[in-house]
């Protein structure tokens, strides 16, 4: 199908009117823009976020100095070698089902820093790369994903408001909220197979996706059920793009789209640069948004679901995470 880009585009809301509002109803406009926005769409542009353009930069130099080592010290950090799956992934590793050819992005993951690895993985300790000193990647790095995991917060923050719930239901699934990180290199459009994707068609798996793009760099499209066509969302400075994943769409009733979506990087000799923080909640929280929903499973049992061909648990620890019905 083709673009329907003419006719139509994703919402872009000013969040500093619920960061900072300056008269009343402030709030509630914003409350009620992105509640259009995921019911519509699931995805919105977000300006006014409150994340220093200054962090932004740094992020995408930090990652460009990441990619630029040799292929032998990037694979030296590979997530493989990694019990909390941390680290890097080479081009060609991701493969989903239904699709021809592997996506040719590379990426490297972080998360929570936590000493100990615990619950197969999901928390522990990060990677960070010795060969790059500390203010060059590891610094700007932690203190981008602290903005960004704030940033995520209040997001569901919000989301919770315009469902009509009160925000001590944060407490419920996010007092050690699982917050990952995924920084990520598409090579130019010339270097990739005929007909391969940086990243194929998917949907998000959990919460609140926080998305920012390399800007100027375009490649991101979003599919637009109504009009059975996919739909560009240029790559804007200071802009983040916001899309809630499958999780939040079945904890919410369905009343928020979780939206299908790819990347392309057109440019033929140019790389993109993107990094997504994903805010879900904890591991063992299940939905907090209707205590009645039979589906009890919790986030770490509908991650082991969406991943567990990715994550080579042994079967012993997917029966200690996931029910019975998960892991035949």
């Amino acid at each position: 199908m083709g673009s329907t880009e003419e006719e139509i585009k994703l919402p872009l809301i000013d969040l500093s009117g619920y960061i900072n509002p300056q008269k009343p109803g402030d709030k509630e406009r914003v409350i009620a823009e992105i509640k259009d926005a995921c019911t519509n769409f699931g995805f919105f542009q977000l300006k006014g976020h409150g994340v220093p353009l200054s962090l932004q930069k740094g992020l995408l130099k930090s990652i460009d100095t990441l990619f630029a080592l040799p292929d032998e010290e990037k694979m030296a950090l590979s997530y493989l070698k990694n019990p909390s799956r941390r680290g890097y992934e080479k081009s060609g590793m991701s493969l989903r089902e239904g699709d021809a050819l592997p996506d040719s992005k590379e990426a490297y993951y972080i998360g929570r820093e936590d000493p100990v690895t615990e619950h197969y993985g999901f928390y522990g300790p990060n990677v960070w790369p010795h060969q790059i000193p500390d203010d060059q990647f590891r610094d700007p790095v932690w203190e981008y994903y602290q903005a960004t995991y704030h940033l995520g917060e209040l997001i569901w923050e919000i989301l919770l408001l315009a469902l009509g719930h009160p925000l001590t239901i944060m407490e419920q699934f996010a007092k050690r909220p699982m917050v990952q990180m995924k920084m990520i290199r598409y090579p130019p459009l010339a270097a990739t197979l005929p007909g391969q994707f940086g990243v194929g068609a998917h949907n998000d798996f959990g919460g609140v996706t926080v998305l920012l793009q390399e800007p100027g760099k375009h490649g991101l499209e979003v599919w637009i059920e109504d009009k059975q066509a996919w739909l560009p969302v240029q790559a804007l400075e200071d802009v983040y793009v916001i899309n809630c994943g499958d999780m939040i769409m079945n904890w919410s009733g369905k009343r928020f789209k979780s939206a299908k979506h790819r990347v392309i990087n057109k440019a033929d000799n140019e790389a993109r640069l993107s990094c997504a923080t994903f805010f879900h909640g904890d591991v063992n929280a299940t939905n907090p948004l209707n205590p009645d929903d039979p589906d009890r499973s919790t986030v770490g049992q509908l991650l082991i679901k969406r991943f567990k061909s990715q994550f080579s648990l042994p079967k012993d620890a997917i029966s200690k995470v996931a029910p019975e019905q998960l892991t035949a």
